[in-house]
């Protein structure tokens, strides 16, 4: 099957744009790499900001839709699927994986706080 990735809507509540952003997760052994995104990343668009934060459970692979424990607001699935390649060891270390999925695929790349999804694995960081 291959280790999964996700990237969740994450708003106040359900009914709400209130206190939009993203999170990106990534299946790592024992839980999910994960960064808080201020917008989706397009396929070969700009460079978006990526925090890094807590690892998530990694049951968030597979919701659809639910409240955030802790009353931190609502979470919605946007794009799920497979990737292949190595999660470095250190979480700070350059990221590079093939993503797929039935609607964004490509070279996700992380560094430095930026996030960048391309066509091509040419890392172009500046």
């Amino acid at each position: 099957m291959g280790s999964r990735w996700v990237i969740l809507r994450h708003t106040f509540s359900k009914d709400s744009l209130d206190g939009l952003h993203y999170d990106l997760l990534i299946e790592d052994i024992e839980d999910c790499r994960t960064w808080r995104l201020p917008s989706i990343p397009l396929l070969n668009g700009p460079l978006i900001k990526a925090q890094l934060i807590s690892p998530h459970k990694l049951d968030w692979l597979e919701k659809e839709a639910c409240v955030v424990s802790g009353d931190r607001g609502w979470a919605k699935c946007i794009f799920r699927g497979t990737y292949s390649g190595f999660l470095p060891f250190h979480r700070s270390e350059m990221l590079s994986i093939e993503i797929k999925s039935t609607n964004l695929s490509g070279t996700l790349q992380i560094l430095n706080g930026l996030c960048k999804i391309t066509s091509n694995s040419k890392f172009d960081f500046i």
